[in-house]
């Protein structure tokens, strides 16, 4: 079998095309039938990944080509999903590293790049989109090459095959300038440049876990590689630690191999094959899973740490219950601790209270993908502020994450970002022209600082800006970084907004609630222009006499509200403040809805 199969990962930016490659893949290589209904974008299987248009998940799927078994991994293109990407590299024995024709290689790109280059994997360069107008093939290549160079590549990895394709189009060559054919050349380069996997028939059955989900009928579903070995249906079986020690005991109660999108059943595993195990309950991502016999655990890939935490609190707001289903703090804990099996970079903690509990990741869309899945099973959740987690030095003084922050935005708005970036304590590492009238222009800053930038640089770039993130270092503390300048608008009591009320506070900022929508003293309506908060009544009405009648009201003009998305509202809120999340409905409110208490904690800190 393993002279005849490749294991390869795919690794792309996000946009970048990878999923709509993979999808070409199966339909030339047969994996379906010919009048076989299949979707756009066939691997970006769940809800989220197909709106937001990003792989969050790594999942993994096969062809078959003349005879030779081709597995593929999809690799998320956001480093905040960096947890899956560094373990799948060590499924693998190539990477296809796939970049865009005119945006050329990005920060993502060089996280998961530098993880497959370090493991001294071989890459094959494939440039996607040739067709765009655009393109800019020959400057994205030596971008590349740059980019390999800077990661300490070798000569073997810096001399890599490259290809020239369009994804959606179905074909690539070695010829930039062709732009027909099929993807022939990419399957015979993948078979000729990718090693097959060095396999140990011989010795005792090894597998190290680098995913794993859950079955409603199988339980607990481990994937990885057979390092070694054979393995069969039914075999004794054990889990062994990171240190050596044993996890638990059982039997490989089913083995399933992928076929296109499928997993099927087989009786048995040989060294080399990448499969799913289901029998285990407790074995989690890195540990071995081993024959009896063995007592040396694989080495795994250390994960690296969270950078961020929210807390998520049981929704103790007045509208609490009325839309999800799942309000209780121990529903919430087993869904966290649920995702906590499954999701190695998240770390979960429950406060004293057990009311809340404290989740840290690696950015804010790591953490808002698992708000916004929630939310859809039906849950309530009050969530706060996102805080950094900072560190020490070895001379014990605070550290804290550093990002890399790419921004690429047209010439006119690069003074208003450097100008705002060095406000929140960024500092500018290289500036250049990248052509088209753009100017792409790369910071080093405090993570810290980014939080909730994204939507004041969209606002100041006229939309046009294109930033990317990337976790760089732990870093000196850099001090006191300016929040959010303006307050907020509060309501005053509990009720409906109504016409009459809202007129006038458009005056005072921008609204957050539009007529109609239900309030509650405490909740959130909108930005005052101020810096400070105030206490408003949005549901005042007009007091009817026999001189003064309602139908005047229809005459109102509001300006729609602004509403916001989930990432959007964990962003703008402060320290005080929360986003309650239901199923049906995002508000923002305080975190003390009743006035008097505000104020006592506002004397407390001044006081402090």
């Amino acid at each position: 079998m393993s002279a005849n199969q490749r294991n390869i990962a795919i690794i792309a930016h996000v946009d970048h095309g990878k999923t709509t490659l993979v999808d070409q893949l199966f339909r030339q290589s047969g994996t379906f039938r010919d009048n076989q209904r299949i979707e756009e974008r066939a691997m970006d299987s769940n809800d989220l990944e197909k709106e937001r248009g990003i792989t969050i998940l790594a999942k993994c799927t096969s062809v078959e080509w003349n005879g030779t078994h081709i597995n593929i991994v999809d690799t998320p293109g956001h480093a905040d999903f960096g947890g899956e990407v560094e373990r799948i590299l060590s499924m693998v024995d190539g990477v296809i590293l796939l970049v865009d024709s005119s945006e050329g290689a990005m920060p993502q790109t060089k996280f998961v790049t530098g993880k497959a280059l370090a493991l001294g994997l071989r890459p094959i360069v494939v440039v996607n989109k040739v067709d765009r107008p655009d393109e800019r093939i020959q400057e994205v290549l030596d971008e590349v090459f740059d980019l390999f160079v800077s990661l300490d590549a070798t000569d073997e990895q810096c001399d890599f095959p490259v290809l020239y394709a369009s994804g959606r189009n179905g074909y690539c060559n070695e010829d930039p300038n062709l732009r027909e054919g099929t993807l022939t050349p990419m399957f015979e380069t993948i078979v000729r440049h990718v090693p097959a996997p060095e396999a140990d028939f011989d010795g005792p059955f090894k597998f190290l876990v680098t995913l794993l989900d859950r079955d409603n009928f199988l339980g607990r579903v481990l994937t990885g590689k057979v390092q070694s070995g054979t393995v069969k249906v039914n075999q004794p079986i054990h889990a062994l630690d990171n240190d050596g020690k044993i996890v638990e005991t059982g039997r490989a109660s089913k083995l399933l191999a992928f076929r296109g999108l499928e997993r099927v059943p087989v009786e048995e595993a040989r060294a080399g094959d990448i499969i799913s195990i289901a029998g285990l309950t407790e074995a989690t991502v890195s540990n071995t899973i081993c024959d009896p016999s063995v007592t040396e655990p694989l080495h795994a890939q250390p994960i690296d740490p969270p950078t961020l935490s929210m807390r998520f609190a049981v929704n103790d707001s007045p509208m609490a219950g009325r839309e999800g289903s799942k309000v209780t703090s121990r529903m919430i804990r087993d869904r966290l601790e649920r995702e906590g099996e499954s999701n190695v970079a998240i770390k979960i903690t429950e406060s004293a209270d057990k009311d809340s509990f404290e989740v840290a990741g690696r950015g804010e869309l790591q953490l808002g993908v698992l708000i916004e899945t929630m939310r859809r099973e039906g849950f309530e959740l009050g969530i706060s502020r996102p805080r950094v987690l900072y560190g020490e030095d070895e001379n014990g003084k605070q550290t804290e994450p550093y990002e890399t922050v790419m921004i690429d935005v047209d010439d006119e708005h690069a003074g208003t970002v450097v100008e705002k970036m060095a406000t929140r304590k960024g500092e500018m590492t290289d500036m250049r022209p990248s052509g088209g009238g753009k100017t792409r222009i790369t910071f080093s800053a405090p993570s810290r600082g980014l939080i909730g930038y994204h939507g004041e640089f969209l606002s100041d770039t006229r939309g046009t800006g294109i930033m990317n993130r990337l976790f760089e270092k732990y870093g000196p503390y850099k001090g006191r970084i300016e929040g959010r300048k303006n307050g907020v608008l509060i309501s005053n009591g509990a009720g409906e907004a109504n016409a009459y009320a809202l007129g006038p506070l458009e005056e005072r900022g921008i609204l957050f609630v539009g007529v109609g929508t239900p309030l509650y003293e405490g909740m959130i309506i909108g930005e005052n222009a101020k810096p400070d908060d105030l206490e408003v009544n949005p549901m005042k009405s007009k007091q009817l006499t026999n001189f003064r009648v309602s139908g005047k009201d229809d005459a109102i003009r509001l300006t729609p509200p602004k509403i916001m998305t989930l990432e959007q509202a964990i962003a703008y809120i402060d320290e005080d403040e929360m986003v309650e999340v239901t199923p049906k409905s995002i508000r923002l409110r305080k975190a003390l809805l009743d006035p008097n208490e505000r104020k006592k904690a506002g004397r407390k800190k001044q006081a402090a």
